[in-house]
């Protein structure tokens, strides 16, 4: 299976859905009739982004608004304060039914859901300690009495048996003061010596110490436990700790994320087809101001059903593999939201969202990138080599666009060499020009430039071959030059893969 591609060259003088310039778009694009999910994470890697078959590099030195191909390290990401709020939101809105009115972006932290979880703990705690403690003081009972009883073993048999001879004096007495009788202390009689088969004698001194000594260690042993489980508690809640929160048990509304095949000949998607159009219409007409006639079921078809991607299913891969798909939010029945995205070798990458106006308040688009996330975490588990989270283009240049840096830790892609940069070093030079080469290596180049161009495949005439022999073949003007501009876009490792069609 190889991509087939059809090499459309450069497009400008558009207007610019950004800056709204009538004339200052500038981009070349190809169409793909078919592309593997290799070739496709090799050209994003490469600038290059789809929209539906058609697949499109900004000339970010020539366009009114250069777009820089930004991607999301997930395995290291924290949600921000305000990712949090979202998803504290969505939480309170399923188990409740509750969200605030007027500016979401504005709204204070909601603390409850924490300050349960510390009520929890606080409580979890205090019975651990109470449990504790009880054997602890029945410990010290024991200890108690056993010094007792070490003090009345340990007494002197000659203290004790002058004791006996005192008590007994004084009760056969002949009347005379207890103090004043004579007593004659028997010599005791001389005996065999320690019996070595026995532990040598220990001082009740010396015991207790002993005691002591084991406390402190045991005690010692149980605060260093208590040490290492400690920042474990402490550590920051991850995104799945905010995400698949149990909710309870009579909670207000359900919410199910379904992922589906984009395919006709997949039965959900084909069932969910009609809903999912309908909900496309609605936020194209009330977000974008588009004319029914604008984001009809052809429009819809082309540009978020119809996929160059051919899915593909490998043993090592994701249970889902790879390939496009519509990622479904179901609230109580219906279809709010729907993310389409691409699962590729190594990253998610995100095309499009649509959702309901009427829950614009749960700040969706927010939301459903966290999901996205967490569902790259989710498949970098079973597929290691999965670990990006790609958000299509940054435009540093429009304001309203700059929101796709907030998910740290990010990176931007040198539009020269197409290097990842992370996007702290690359901010400071966004603010003083549009265009900017990231990569500081003064000697860097682009390692997959073209270096020879006769390895490139062609298919000319139903007959695949190198673009040496299609030249020997080809009649008319030659197209060198086009053929050449995009071997320079897709590089040297894709031109040999991917078939470019030629009439």
């Amino acid at each position: 299976m190889a991509s087939v591609v059809e090499y459309k060259g450069p497009r400008e003088g558009y207007r610019c859905g950004y800056c709204d310039a009538p004339e200052g778009k500038v981009s070349s694009g190809m169409w793909a009739h078919s592309m593997t999910v290799q070739d496709y994470q090799d050209l994003i890697d490469r600038g290059w982004r789809r929209s539906g078959k058609y697949v499109y590099k900004p000339v970010m030195n020539q366009t009114c608004c250069p777009q820089y191909t930004i991607r999301c390290r997930p395995l290291h990401f924290q949600p921000s304060k305000s990712h949090k709020k979202v998803l504290k939101k969505m939480f309170k809105y399923l188990s409740k039914g509750e969200f605030s009115k007027g500016n979401n972006e504005e709204e204070p932290m909601d603390s409850q859901m924490d300050d349960a979880g510390m009520h929890d703990f606080a409580l979890k705690s205090k019975l651990d300690i109470k449990s504790d403690q009880r054997p602890l003081s029945e410990d010290c009972h024991e200890i108690k009495e056993s010094k007792v009883k070490e003090k009345e073993d340990l007494e002197p048999k000659e203290t004790k048996m002058l004791n006996k001879s005192h008590a007994k004096q004084e009760k056969l007495g002949s009347g005379e003061p207890s103090g004043s009788v004579k007593v004659v202390p028997s010599t005791p009689k001389p005996g065999k010596g320690a019996d070595l088969s026995k532990p040598p004698c220990r001082k009740a001194k010396d015991i207790r110490k002993e005691r002591k000594r084991q406390k402190l260690i045991l005690k010692s042993q149980t605060d260093q436990v208590q040490h290492e489980e400690k920042p474990k508690l402490n550590q920051p809640k991850s995104i799945e700790d905010f995400i698949f929160d149990t909710l309870p048990d009579k909670s207000a509304h359900q919410l199910e994320v379904r992922l589906v095949p984009v395919s006709f000949e997949d039965p959900e998607f084909k069932s969910s087809f009609r809903q999912s159009l309908s909900l496309y219409a609605k936020y194209q007409m009330a977000i974008h101001k588009d004319t029914a006639a604008e984001c009809g079921e052809a429009e819809f078809t082309r540009f978020l059903c119809s996929s160059p991607l051919e899915a593909e299913n490998p043993p090592n891969g994701p249970d889902c593999g790879y390939g496009s798909f519509h990622q479904q939010y179901w609230l109580d029945g219906k279809i709010i939201a729907v993310g389409v995205i691409d699962v590729l070798p190594y990253c998610v990458s995100s095309v499009y969202l649509y959702y309901d106006p009427d829950y614009a308040f749960l700040s969706l688009g927010v939301y459903s990138a966290l999901r996205e996330i967490a569902f790259t975490r989710e498949l970098h588990e079973k597929t290691s080599q999965l670990s990006y989270y790609y958000m299509g283009f940054y435009i540093h240049s429009c304001p309203k666009m700059r929101y796709k840096g907030q998910y740290r830790p990010s990176d931007l892609l040198c539009p020269e060499t197409y290097v990842w940069v992370p996007i702290e070093q690359c901010l400071p030079a966004l603010e003083n020009s549009k265009y900017c080469r990231f990569n500081q290596d003064t000697k860097a180049v682009d390692e997959e430039r073209i270096k020879e161009l006769d390895r490139l495949r062609v298919l000319y005439k139903r007959t695949i071959m190198p673009y040496n022999i299609y030249k020997k073949r080809q009649k008319g003007p030659s197209d060198e030059a086009i053929v050449q501009q995009y071997a320079d876009l897709v590089g040297q490792t894709c031109s040999e893969r991917m078939l470019l069609f030629r009439s």
